[in-house]
C-alpha cells in the first residue's frame, strides 16, 4: 500500500494492496475501509495463500467525493474471525541488525482541485527524490532523463523538464549539458531547478541570469508566505493560488534560498522563520527567450510525497507556465 494517494479530480483510481503470509498457509478477505464519502470496490477480495512468505496483490477501486476531503484508507484482512491490519516493515542495518516494524496498514487520502496543463515532464535526477512518482498522481507522464538525452532536440517533447533536488551538486558534467536545457527554455520550453546546496557545486551557472544561493532556510512549516506578485501567472493559472495553499505543510517551507539574483528574475514569494529576515529568494522566475526559467527552493521534495494539496497546486503552476 503506498503511503499518500492523490486525487486531482473525482477520477477513480486503482488502490493495490500486498498480502504477505508469515508463517504459514492463510484464508479469508481482504477489504479497505475508506472515510465517509469515497467508494471502493469490489467490497472485498479473496485471499488464499498456501505458505508462510507466499504473496498476493489485490487492487480495488477508489472514488473520490467531489468536494476536496483528506483521511486514511486502510488495508484489513480478515482471517478465521479476526481483524489484522498492519504492515510489516524490515530494517536492516549492520550496527543494529534486523528490526521488523509493524505499523498499521494505512495510506493518507488526498482529493483536492488540482489543475495542470501539459502532459509530458521530463526529470533530471539530482541526488533522488519523490517528486517524478507524486507529479503522477496528478496525470503527468514523468520521462527520467540521462545526459545523451539532455539535448535541446529532445527536450522539445516536454512541456516542462524539472532537475531534481541538488542537481547542481551531483551531476558531474552539468556544465556539458546545461547549455542545451537553457537553449530547449528559449525556444518555448519550461525548465524548474529545485533547491541546491553550497558544498561541492558542480556548476557556477545557475541559470540564464546570474543567481546566487546561500544558507538561508525558513525551518518554521507554519511560517507565513507573503505574495510579492500576485498577479503574476505562478498564483493564478490554472489554480488560484491563496494563503490555504500554505496550510499543513511538513518539515520546513525551504532551504539555501538564493540571496543574489539578476534583475531579470522576479520574486513571487517571500517568507521568514521568526524574528529573522524576510527571504524573498525562495520562487523566482525569469522569462528566457519564448520560455520559462524557474528556481526554487522551497521544499517540494518534502510536500508532494506528503499529500500536501497547496503545495501540489502551485508546483503545477510552475509545470503550467506559458500554456
Amino acid at each position: 500500500l503506498d503511503s499518500v494517494f492523490v486525487f486531482p479530480t473525482n477520477q477513480p483510481k486503482p488502490v493495490s494492496v500486498r498480502v504477505t503470509a508469515a508463517t504459514g498457509p492463510v484464508k479469508g478477505e481482504l477489504k479497505v475501509a475508506a472515510p465517509h464519502g469515497w467508494e471502493v470496490s469490489p467490497a472485498s477480495i479473496p485471499i488464499d495463500l498456501k505458505a508462510a512468505n507466499a504473496e498476493m496483490v489485490a487492487t480495488f477501486t477508489v472514488k473520490p467525493p467531489d468536494q476536496n476531503s483528506e483521511g486514511s484508507l486502510r488495508a484489513i484482512a480478515s482471517i478465521g474471525g479476526h481483524d489484522y491490519s498492519l504492515e510489516r516493515v524490515r530494517i536492516s542495518y549492520p550496527h543494529i541488525g534486523v528490526q521488523t516494524l509493524m505499523p498499521s496498514a494505512e495510506a493518507k487520502l488526498v482529493r483536492a482541485d488540482i489543475r495542470k496543463k501539459g502532459e509530458y515532464l521530463g526529470y533530471i535526477p539530482g541526488a533522488g527524490d519523490d517528486v517524478p512518482e507524486s507529479l503522477k498522481q496528478i496525470g503527468y507522464s514523468v520521462k527520467m532523463l540521462s545526459e545523451p538525452e539532455i539535448t535541446a532536440k529532445n527536450l522539445a517533447q516536454f512541456s516542462a523538464v524539472v532537475l531534481g533536488i541538488r542537481a547542481y551538486n551531483t551531476q558531474e558534467r552539468i556544465t556539458n549539458w546545461f547549455p542545451e536545457l537553457l537553449a530547449y527554455v528559449k525556444e518555448g520550453g519550461v525548465a524548474v531547478v529545485q533547491y541546491n546546496t553550497l558544498s561541492d557545486l558542480k556548476t557556477n551557472q545557475f541559470g540564464p541570469y546570474p543567481l546566487e544561493i546561500s544558507r538561508d532556510r525558513v525551518t518554521d512549516e507554519n511560517a507565513p508566505v507573503r505574495v510579492l506578485e500576485p498577479n503574476n501567472p505562478l498564483m493564478n493559472n490554472p489554480n488560484k493560488i491563496s494563503a490555504t495553499d500554505f496550510d499543513g505543510w511538513v518539515q520546513e517551507r525551504g532551504l539555501y534560498f538564493p540571496n543574489k539574483w539578476d534583475a531579470a528574475y522576479t520574486p513571487i514569494l517571500s517568507c521568514n522563520d521568526p524574528n529573522e529576515k524576510p527571504l524573498d529568494g525562495g520562487l523566482l522566475v525569469a522569462k528566457s527567450g519564448k520560455g520559462f526559467f524557474v528556481y526554487t527552493s522551497y521544499s517540494w521534495f518534502r510536500q508532494l510525497p506528503a499529500g500536501v494539496p497547496g503545495a501540489y497546486r502551485l508546483f503545477s503552476n510552475l509545470l503550467s507556465l506559458g500554456k
